[in-house]
């Protein structure tokens, strides 16, 4: 398989000749071999493994994001990747990194969320008064 690992920004890391990937979903973990029917996956933070014959077993951490196989190609995007080859590592950077939520995205959220419900209030009412 040819694999192609996308960031917002840029290609974090691209492979041909990808024996088997597995990552995770919200159902669950899952794996790919090169044979399998085509699919889409949404994908939550945690750790993506691939094998290639050169380099073996490597280790992703990954945040949410998109899989999309189309034949042989594997596209994958996510948000934030980490590369690394102790896997106990990239565990921890995951939940560190990937899973807490600074103060200020907090904050974001929160301001974001009562400017929609505020939103969504005076367009009901609007609609209402017509």
């Amino acid at each position: 398989m040819n694999l192609k690992l996308l960031l917002p920004f840029r290609i974090f890391d691209q492979k041909a000749g990808v024996l088997r990937i597995v990552a995770e979903s919200r159902e669950g973990s899952f794996g790919l071999l090169p044979n399998r029917l085509d699919c889409v996956a949404s994908l939550v933070p945690g750790v993506l493994v691939y094998e290639t014959v050169a380099d073996g077993e490597v280790f992703v951490a990954v945040d949410e994001g998109v899989l999309v196989k189309t034949g042989y190609d594997v596209l994958i995007s996510v948000r934030q990747a980490i590369g690394g080859t102790d896997l106990a590592l990239l565990r921890h950077s995951v939940e560190q990194e990937f899973l807490t939520l600074n103060e200020s995205e907090r904050n974001v959220r929160s301001v974001m969320a009562r400017m929609e419900s505020g939103f969504i209030q005076r367009f009901a009412g609007f609609q209402h008064d017509r």
